[in-house]
């Protein structure tokens, strides 16, 4: 920049602007879900009807707490229970969450394996700044959530794997397998966000023999390659699926592999905050180290009343019962909607669902003309054709890393209204009808 030719009073206004800022801050990319849900509220505030399914999140509304949760978070405070928790989350709290992965997942871990922090963001971002130095090769699949972002966070080597619909957008070992050398974090996630598919038994085997494999193949001081399993979702799956872990898979895996949970999704709690790494004690005191300095705990009364929380199994299971009940209805309910399409010859497609919030859903219009002539040429133009002419909001695979001409969407129903589904296919099925 020929900043002498340029020269003009700079205010505070201007100044974050004209001036240069850390190489970070100036090369983080910003959200498009986030640009996208910008969008969607102007189009609310000026009147229109728009079916909202970018939101990862839950309408609580509709989606409420566990009366249990909130009743424990209202009289943690009643008791004063605000002031700083312990670094590494209370005590009593790792207790009941090591006594509920033992009872519901048959994982055992000590409290000294455990970290608790503000929901898994923190969690994730510590374990990347634990584990990564800048050029360190990082591994991960696209579509998935974020991953780029914590990768460029540590100024790592980004080893994009593009997963297909053939493995309902999961990884599998062939995928990653040409890139393992030399790597030091494998970011997996399951159930995945924002696919809501997730791994067969066998596909995560294959992928915890072949991270065994690599790690006794590196020599004595080299760094080994982690696995970071990312299962937010894991109490969420539906019909016959089930949830498989690493380390329930391959015990050996339990060196190298740290998990990522929280209240967040399973039971709608994404504004309580309150998640928890597990993993090899001395990488869960590095990231608590790291966390004491960023201050991302989790509320003192928060902690308290998850911990008395997750201890009451029946009334999780009872909610978990009717919970999953209604994610599911909607879930099925769409996929029914978008298979009559498919079935009428109309240009879209969907994978059953699995898992988690999310449907994945396929809208092939790229190529298609609008009735005023407007050629939908790339898959934005389709996005913003739903969008305008249907009032269907949808979050493109391509804002998870897939490529730009990637026809596959990420459709939650966090925010749903059962009694708009029938609406919702029908406004589709009318803006697809006039393409031509």
């Amino acid at each position: 920049m020929e900043q002498a030719s340029q020269q003009r009073k700079l205010t505070p206004e201007t100044i974050s602007h004209q001036e240069p800022l850390s190489q970070l801050a100036e090369t983080l990319i910003g959200s498009e879900i986030v640009k996208l849900g910008g969008e969607i509220r102007e189009k609310i505030k000026q009147g229109e009807k728009i079916y909202n399914f970018t939101i990862g999140d839950f309408n609580p509304e509709i989606f409420p707490i566990p009366k249990k949760l909130e009743d424990e978070i209202i009289e943690a405070y009643r008791k004063h229970f605000t002031n700083y928790p312990a670094a590494e989350g209370n005590f009593d709290l790792r207790e009941a969450i090591a006594a509920f992965l033992h009872q519901k997942e048959g994982l055992v871990y000590s409290t000294s394996e455990i970290l608790v922090a503000s929901g898994g963001r923190p969690l994730i971002y510590a374990f990347f700044r634990t584990i990564a130095n800048k050029g360190d090769k990082i591994i991960y699949a696209v579509p998935s959530w974020n991953n780029n972002h914590y990768t460029h966070f540590v100024e790592g080597v980004h080893c994009e794997v593009e997963a297909s619909a053939k493995n309902n957008f999961m990884p599998t070992a062939a995928d990653i397998a040409p890139h393992i050398k030399d790597a030091v974090i494998l970011d997996l996630c399951s159930p995945q966000n924002p696919t809501g598919t997730t791994f067969t038994k066998e596909a995560l085997e294959a992928i915890c023999d072949m991270v065994l494999e690599e790690n006794k193949r590196r020599g004595a001081g080299e760094k080994k390659l982690y696995v970071l399993y990312d299962q937010m979702y894991w109490q969420l799956t539906y019909g016959d699926i089930r949830h498989y872990d690493p380390v329930s898979l391959r015990p050996q895996m339990k060196a190298y592999t740290v998990y990522i949970d929280a209240i967040s999704k399973c039971f709608a709690a994404t504004g309580v905050r309150v998640g928890w790494a597990m993993g090899p004690e001395a990488i869960m005191s590095k990231m608590k180290a790291i966390l004491s300095h960023v201050g991302a705990w989790a509320p003192m009364a928060e902690q308290k009343a998850v911990a008395r929380f997750l201890l009451q199994y029946d009334d999780i299971n009872n909610y978990l019962q009717h919970f999953k009940a209604e994610i599911s209805l909607r879930l099925q309910k769409i996929y029914n909607g978008f298979m009559r399409l498919k079935a009428e010859g109309l240009p879209v497609d969907a994978i059953a669902p699995q898992a988690a919030i999310y449907l994945t859903v396929r809208v092939t219009a790229r190529g298609m003309k609008t009735t005023s002539e407007q050629l939908l040429e790339q898959q934005k133009d389709v996005t913003g054709y739903l969008l305008n002419e249907a009032g269907i909001a949808l979050v493109p695979f391509y804002a998870f890393g897939a490529s730009k001409d990637s026809s596959w969407y990420r459709l939650s129903v966090g925010a749903c209204k059962k009694e708009e589904i029938d609406a919702m296919i029908e406004a589709l099925a009318q803006a697809l009808r006039k393409l031509k």
